[in-house]
């Protein structure tokens, strides 16, 4: 490779490397809109929520129960609450996860140890909610917490 394509090629990667982690950013919302996205799967006719996630593009994506037999995977526009993409499927297990009050308990615990964009949330079936997001200054944050305490087992800061 001579000289001139080398001079080339640094530029171009930086700016490559610097749109990557633009748009990896742009996969979280502002702690103070998650209500939009619990209205709109309210709106959708969640019961109980297994995870909240948010997507590039202005997505949102939700899995839960909508009742005690059908589970869904819901995406939303986070713009106007559209439906974008939508699998259901009928189960026998019955419904477990979050409550609405469960998921704004745990993100008013994440807010207090300095999350203030959300990611992605989920919980295990042994009841600890995981929780990834952003502080105030971009750097990565994953709180472990578990359900109904409330008490935080785990902080990861990068």
């Amino acid at each position: 490779m001579n000289a001139m394509k080398k001079m080339l090629l640094i530029p171009t990667s930086a700016l490559l490397l610097a749109a990557a982690v633009g748009s990896a950013q742009a996969d979280s919302l502002s702690m103070d809109h998650i209500d939009d996205v619990l209205t709109h799967a309210n709106d959708y006719g969640f019961t109980h929520y297994e995870e909240l996630s948010i997507k590039g593009r202005g997505r949102a994506e939700v899995e839960g129960w909508l009742d005690e037999e059908w589970y869904a995977d819901v995406d939303f526009s986070l713009d106007n609450g559209e439906t974008l993409e939508e699998k259901r499927e009928r189960l026998i297990t019955g419904a477990w996860g979050m409550s609405e009050d469960d998921i704004r308990q745990a993100l008013d615990v994440a807010s207090q140890e300095g999350m203030t964009e959300f990611e992605e949330l989920e919980i295990d079936k042994s009841g600890i909610i995981d929780i990834e997001g952003r502080d105030e200054n971009g750097r990565e944050l994953e709180i472990s917490l578990r359900q109904g305490s409330y008490e935080v087992t785990q902080i990861d800061r990068d």
